[in-house]
């Protein structure tokens, strides 16, 4: 008759053994929990996917290394309707290029189709939403946030309310497609629940200038100089026209020399023989 004693020994015995305990030096995290934090001096690890923004210095400050999805994004600048294009262009050609719809809510200005086509966003896959009140753009592009139909969307909404900004962030972790909202310059010192948030700028030569103001991760010190001669431009401009900066520094300095009392003697040339 069999013992109970070694029946229990046997089970006991094929039974695999545990993992071995993991060595954890004192004040230090286990493995796992150390992969899986994210510290706020560290450039947010984002867990979604994210879009490239077509500028390489930009996707370097980045979380992700591009645009978020399931997120929205505030651009914020002096005049609207007029630096958004030139910034987003880039990403909104990569949604045309795979098929997406580009939809804009309420843009201060008609949408100039001629610049679009340079700028490879085909009209076909354009949709462009004519809404006046506050109250409309922030339902309509809701509304389009909610249906998660459109390849990216990008709406103006420049009286949204910090409550408005936060719904709207909510609704944005279910869209596949990158959210962003056009907002003005004096935005900036408001709160606001948006995750990524730039600011964007005109330089002289053409460049646009770019400061990453909120992130996840460390603050972004300076601005980016991006190099972006407007659609339709790049074929006329001269080389000196490419470089305006250089012509006013020259006429600086010629106003400089004669408020001094200077005067410039041509340069003796010896005379031909």
């Amino acid at each position: 008759m069999p013992s109970p004693a070694l029946d229990w020994l046997e089970d006991l015995e094929s039974q695999p053994l545990p993992p071995p305990k993991e060595n954890i030096a004192p004040g230090a995290l286990p493995r796992a929990v150390e992969a899986a934090l994210w510290r706020g001096n560290e450039l947010g690890r984002i867990v979604t996917s994210v879009c490239a923004s077509g500028w390489t210095e930009l996707d370097a400050e980045l979380p992700g290394g591009g645009w978020p999805l399931g997120s929205v994004s505030e651009v914020l600048a002096a005049q609207p309707s007029v630096l958004e294009w030139r910034l987003l262009g880039p990403a909104l050609r990569r949604v045309v290029a795979e098929g997406g719809q580009v939809v804009v809510v309420g843009p201060p200005r008609r949408p100039h189709l001629p610049g679009l086509l340079h700028e490879g966003l085909d009209e076909r896959q354009l949709v462009w939403v004519h809404a006046e009140l506050p109250a409309e753009r922030l339902w309509v592009t809701e509304q389009l946030i909610k249906s998660n139909a459109a390849g990216a969307i990008v709406a103006w909404l420049p009286q949204a309310r910090q409550e408005q900004l936060r719904r709207l962030q909510v609704c944005a972790q279910a869209c596949e497609g990158p959210v962003f909202l056009c907002r003005p310059e004096a935005a900036r010192h408001e709160a606001s629940a948006s995750p990524l948030r730039v600011h964007a700028s005109v330089g002289l030569d053409w460049e646009l200038r770019v400061n990453v103001f909120k992130r996840r991760g460390p603050v972004h010190d300076g601005e980016l100089v991006l190099p972006s001669v407007p659609g339709g431009l790049a074929s006329v401009l001269t080389p000196r026209l490419r470089k305006p900066s250089r012509l006013i520094s020259r006429e600086v300095t010629a106003d400089v020399v004669g408020s001094t009392g200077v005067t410039a003697r041509p340069r003796q040339h010896a005379p031909v023989q």
